[in-house]
């Protein structure tokens, strides 16, 4: 092509033809002497200029240029008599799956690989992914899926099918039969973990990662009534909500008897109930365990498919719901001929509500003590409390004066609330009565309006402690105004059915205690159990029958 003159119109060679396209250097051209390459002669002839390539080379350089940028083969399965390889770096100690299932690096919780060698989570596992970068800066080779279980060697790619992967996989994602959660309450058990310590399964202690003392208590609770436990075993609540699936997950970490350390982490739980509440109950800020049991158990309704106008639609209300009625009356009084005050008894409105919990009132604790009475703590039996159910002793509330009767039937579990925080615009104030009650064979055919259809009038219908929430106000320095400051510390207490014992957990602390001496703690939400065997009560293992009370 000819050059273009400087004033030679670009319209005009509009169809000239157009220079021949530059192409990279793929391979190296060998070294040329000096003269050679400044066009000197050689043996007395002119240089060549260099011949452009034809055709058939360029096409095979491209064709050679593609396969440098293609990405390798991948095994389908390992060779021949490697069976094993890499599976002896495997390092079970460091594997803790309780965290919630995010790739280290992208922080995604799709397609989530853990590393068995360090324990981390990676995305993916194809030639560009986070798990395939791992494997060939670390040399870490050994990856699990978090969703299907399977396990892969990388950067090959191929599975592995070894069966002595099958304790990881189990830990994974613990999965009991249901000939295996029948037996946790007839069969004791002693399980010991990698580091050779015994514990018992259902009685774990629970991490405790900053303030999230109150959800553990409640948590541990839960885990041991018998209808719910067995229902979050055994249902597949794969198509569930987040809330469920994580719920069901810890429940069966808490009953593993395989478990590589005796203690479990709630952070993968606690991250969704921070998501759904809007961050109201977090793992950093300390919560009334009343109310986040409330929250929760509403919550966990819905997300096993409950209806919010439907009564006993799910197996949360199924397990805790009961009926109340309410009789309310306004407080009336006028002046009589003689300037006296006489009340007026007004109409009675009778109002029919459901209920979770039932909240139990404690006597107001005395303001003055003579220098005797200095140490005492004030004590009530717990059938006192519990009269404000009988329909017979009145409450003023405002301007009405309300009467509480329980209705048949009564749920297979009651959650029984020990008021012991008021709250008023200046100040939080603590109530330190202490509520005695029995263990078992606690009667609440007094609290219930009799009804022939549903319940033989006069017989007692029994139930007996399962779970035991105590509070513990523990002083600690502040450098404030106020100086010292009380602490609020949960602590839960446990009945091992198979062993007729009890016992006590703090966070990661587990201690066996004596039946005798559960009432001397601060009780404040309790669960108690109806027992089997009573007229008009029928249920099944795994928590699908229908209590008929």
């Amino acid at each position: 092509m000819a050059k273009r003159q400087a004033l030679e119109p670009l319209e005009d060679l509009v169809d000239a033809p157009s220079p021949a396209s530059k192409r990279a250097r793929v391979e190296d051209e060998p070294m040329l002497d000096p003269e050679v390459a400044n066009g000197a002669s050689t043996n007395g002839q002119p240089r060549e200029k260099d011949a452009e390539p034809r055709g058939d080379d360029v096409q095979n350089l491209d064709s050679e240029d593609e396969a440098a940028v293609t990405a390798p083969k991948r095994q389908k399965a390992p060779e021949a008599g490697y069976t094993d390889l890499y599976l002896d770096t495997i390092d079970r100690k460091v594997l803790d799956f309780d965290f919630e299932k995010l790739c280290s690096i992208t922080l995604s919780n799709i397609n989530v690989y853990a590393c068995l060698v360090c324990g981390k989570y990676f995305q993916g596992r194809g030639p560009k992914s986070q798990a395939y970068f791992h494997a060939l800066d670390e040399n870490h080779h050994v990856y699990v899926n978090m969703e299907t279980k399977k396990v892969y060697v990388l950067p090959e790619g191929y599975e592995v099918l070894s069966k002595s992967l099958d304790d990881i996989r189990f830990v994974v994602d613990p999965r009991l039969t249901k000939n295996e959660v029948a037996r946790l309450d007839k069969e004791p058990k002693v399980s010991w973990d990698l580091s050779n310590k015994e514990y018992i399964p259902g009685f774990v202690g629970m991490n405790n990662i900053k303030a999230n003392d109150y959800f553990n208590v409640v948590v541990q609770a839960l885990s041991h009534v018998v209808p719910l436990r067995n229902y979050f075993m055994l249902e597949d609540l794969s198509n569930r909500p987040q809330l469920a699936q994580r719920f069901s997950t810890l429940v069966r970490k808490i009953w593993n008897p395989r478990a590589f350390k005796s203690h479990v982490s709630p952070h993968e739980l606690l991250q969704e109930i921070a998501l759904r509440s809007n961050k109201q109950y977090t793992l950093t800020e300390q919560s009334d365990p009343v109310e986040f049991l409330s929250w929760f158990l509403n919550h966990l309704h819905l997300a096993v498919g409950g209806s919010r106008t439907k009564p006993g639609s799910s197996i949360v209300q199924k397990v805790f719901q009961g009926t109340l009625k309410i009789e309310s009356q306004e407080i009336t009084a006028r002046a009589d001929v003689g300037d006296r005050l006489r009340f007026e008894d007004a109409a009675v409105n009778t109002q029919i509500s459901k209920f979770l919990v039932l909240t139990l009132d404690l006597p107001a604790a005395p303001l003055f003590q003579d220098a005797v009475e200095k140490n005492i703590i004030p004590q009530v039996p717990l059938v006192n409390t519990l009269s404000k159910y009988d329909g017979i002793r009145p409450q003023e509330k405002m301007r009405d004066r309300v009467r509480y009767r329980l209705l048949h039937p009564l749920p297979p579990c009651l959650l029984f609330n020990i008021k012991r925080f008021s709250k008023n615009k200046f100040v939080s104030e603590r109530n330190p009565t202490i509520v005695t009650f029995p263990v078992t064979s606690l009667d609440m055919s007094p609290y219930v309006e009799p009804n022939p259809k549903e319940y033989p009038p006069g017989e007692p219908i029994w139930y007996d402690l399962v779970a035991n929430i105590t509070h513990e106000a523990v002083k600690q320095k502040d450098d404030s105004v106020e100086g010292e400051q009380e602490r609020k510390v949960w602590k839960v207490q446990l009945k091992d059915r198979s062993r007729d014992e009890w016992y006590g957990i703090q966070d990661l602390f587990v201690e066996r205690e004596r039946a005798e001496t559960l009432f001397t703690k601060e009780s404040y939400l309790q669960v108690w159990e109806r027992r089997k065997g009573q007229p008009g009560v029928a249920g099944n293992a795994n928590g699908k029958g229908k209590a008929k009370a």
